[in-house]
């Protein structure tokens, strides 16, 4: 029998296919799969709309097993935020399905890998991408994730894309402190 999480991420895999866009799975999800041991109750997905609508991914997930945790103007919160917020009925797990713009989460899309959970191939944001992801978050448990994630996977990771990929979003947010913070993580992570 699968897990409540195999359950959901097969239900949305389903959603995905019958639509025929791309996606990946980020956050707290990806996070465990290159290597940090961590609880989480929650999914996060990236989707690559392309000319499918909001309003027709809402019905598929409806029609998939997935309810809305929103229910009031769910439209505009989708043009405002670009997040479809709903919860996997079967499970009860809750899922924020982000529509990728372009620029950045087009390349993460492109960098996606296929991971086995419980025997499903499902398409999650390569280490360096979560990486740069929480490092932007920047929460104590995010840089606890890098810490984790850069020491599990030290030999393979490409520590340049990472740096590379930070540079652009510090020019982008007129940031100074995204590469620094990974510096750190990273003098962290050699030391575990």
């Amino acid at each position: 029998m699968p897990s409540p999480l195999a359950e959901l991420l097969g239900a949305l895999a389903h959603v995905f296919e019958r639509l025929s866009v791309r996606w990946y799975v980020f956050g707290a999800q990806a996070a465990i799969v290159h290597g940090a041991a961590r609880l989480t109750a929650d999914v996060d997905a990236t989707v690559d709309l392309g000319d499918v609508t909001a309003a027709a991914l809402v019905a598929a997930l409806q029609e998939g097993g997935f309810a809305l945790r929103a229910s009031d103007d769910i439209d505009g919160f989708v043009e405002r935020t670009r997040v479809v917020p709903v919860v996997h009925v079967g499970s009860g797990m809750p899922v924020d399905i982000v529509l990728a713009g372009p620029g950045l989460e087009e390349a993460f899309l492109q960098r996606a890998q296929q991971h086995l959970v419980e025997g499903m191939a499902i398409p999650v944001a390569c280490a360096e991408d979560i990486v740069t992801m929480k490092i932007l978050a920047g929460r104590p448990k995010d840089l606890d994730d890098v810490v984790a994630i850069l020491a599990a996977g030290e030999s393979t990771i490409r520590i340049e894309l990472i740096r590379d990929t930070l540079r652009l979003l510090e020019q982008a947010l007129a940031q100074s402190d995204l590469v620094p913070a990974f510096e750190l993580a990273w003098q962290r992570a050699r030391q575990v």
